[in-house]
């Protein structure tokens, strides 16, 4: 899967560069002809070129080895905490729900080492995702993870107000190690995660997480 080593997200490279080269060629004709306009207007595309840098920062995390440990697929705050219906599986699981602001790391990783047994996309809306509705009528992509003990969770990337473009690397099958990063969305959204009932819940309503790093919680 992509982005494992790499200092920013591939899919940045595009928009960094595009900025970037902006940024240059503004400045050489703002020379040329003496333009305080074009001046400006580089400044601003430089503006961008760093403000892509830092969305599409890829940091290493050191994932902690807690037995049965979940640990947040993204960086960003708890706003929901509670019972769900999770409605790929049909089931009443915990769900908790992670808020991404455009100055969160957005390289989401692996909840649990497992293999993926499925891998769905729903067309949708773009609601802002703090309405608890954007679980359900936004654009999202959810995978089913099962683990080595036969426990399955579920987590979803939800696109937002702003967020247009979910990537998700994982095919059904396929192994992913707990920390791996699996996938990202520009620009600012959330993630559910629902775990199953019987998960010792770590995190509060409003508690910051690091993916990777923290502890949602302990399978059972």
């Amino acid at each position: 899967m992509r982005n494992q080593s790499t200092p920013v997200a591939m899919e940045g490279i595009p928009f960094i560069a595009g900025f970037g080269g902006a940024a240059l060629l503004l400045y050489i004709f703002s020379e040329s002809r003496h333009s305080l306009c074009l001046l400006l207007l580089s400044l601003f595309a430089l503006i961008l070129t760093i403000f892509s840098l830092y969305f599409f920062r890829n940091p290493s995390r050191r994932i902690p080895a807690v037995e049965g440990g979940v640990v947040a697929p993204a960086d960003g705050v708890v706003i929901y905490l509670g019972d769900a219906v999770e409605e790929h599986l049909g089931e009443v699981m915990t769900k908790i729900s992670i808020f991404m602001s455009v100055f969160s790391v957005h390289i989401n990783r692996a909840p649990v080492t497992g293999k993926i047994i499925d891998n769905f996309y729903v067309t949708g809306k773009f609601l802002d995702v703090r309405n608890e509705r954007a679980t359900f009528e936004n654009e999202r992509n959810g995978l089913v993870i099962e683990t080595a003990k036969g426990l399955k969770l579920v987590v979803v990337q939800v696109a937002g107000l702003i967020a247009r473009r979910i990537v998700c690397y994982p095919l059904v099958g396929q192994m992913m190690v707990q920390g791996t990063r699996y996938g990202l969305i520009r620009f600012g959204s959330r993630l559910d995660v629902y775990l199953p009932k019987s998960t010792e819940i770590k995190v509060s309503m409003g508690q910051k997480t690091v993916a990777g790093e923290t502890i949602l919680g302990i399978l059972q």
